[in-house]
């Protein structure tokens, strides 16, 4: 789900587009002053961001100790007296689009699905499984557009899991993909990361069963076969 940041000043606007967009599938953060959105940006890093135009202006610009998404999607929702200098000039100043007041919510709802399409990471960059989204170009991993900070071979472990989440691994697979092991021995590494790795999804709000744990092996007439764990990545299995 694509989280829209939106800076509005005036109640009844921000709870009219708060609701509606709500309805139309996005999770949406409310902001009535610039220093909160700036706050929300960083802490949050919305998909996109309608706003003023000094709003943009400062998000490009970015501010001494604060860190956030410079590049993140803006519309400008501009006054109800901005004229063609004022479009240009918020264009000039880094928006990726301008819609001038008053507005019809449609055309704003059609603007702003525009702006993710042609912003969003392609297919082969960012992987989706159930609310978990990896973006394989910046690392980054949201749930339910919330971003979640995972150590490196965590995150290295997710994202191979959720290239084919119907997949099931083994153990020798992961150690040998994930960690380039080519002699396994006897190690806990990958159970150890697959449990924090579960654990920190999990309460995240991934839903039960996020990596799953089976157990599988040879076939019995095999004798002395040896048991082999089995992973895969499968979402909001009933268990």
């Amino acid at each position: 789900m694509n989280a829209v940041l939106l800076a509005e000043p005036e109640p009844s606007t921000r709870e009219f587009l708060q609701r509606h967009l709500a309805d139309d599938g996005f999770d949406v953060l409310g902001a009535e002053a610039e220093r909160e959105a700036l706050e929300l940006v960083e802490r949050l890093q919305p998909s996109l961001v309608l706003s003023s135009p000094e709003l943009c202006r400062r998000l490009r610009e970015g501010e001494p100790g604060r860190s956030w998404n410079r590049e993140v999607p803006v519309i400008v929702l501009g006054g109800s007296e901005a004229d063609t200098i004022d479009r240009v000039r918020a264009f000039d100043r880094g928006c990726d689009d301008y819609v001038p007041r008053p507005f019809h919510y449609d055309e704003l709802l059609a603007r702003i699905r525009a702006v993710l399409r042609r912003t969003s990471p392609s297919l082969r960059d960012r992987l989706e499984a159930g609310p978990i989204a990896v973006d394989l170009v910046t690392r980054r991993v949201v749930i339910h557009a919330r971003p979640v900070t995972l150590p490196a071979k965590e995150y290295d472990l997710l994202a191979k899991l959720a290239t084919e989440p119907e997949r099931v691994f083994t153990k020798e697979q992961l150690l040998r993909e994930v960690w380039g092991y080519l002699s396994l021995g006897r190690t806990r590494t990958l159970d150890s990361h697959a449990s924090r790795l579960r654990r920190k999804l999990r309460q995240a709000g991934a839903g039960p069963c996020v990596v799953n744990v089976a157990v599988g092996g040879a076939p019995r007439q095999s004798q002395g076969a040896r048991v082999t764990h089995l992973y895969d990545l499968k979402m909001f299995r009933s268990s």
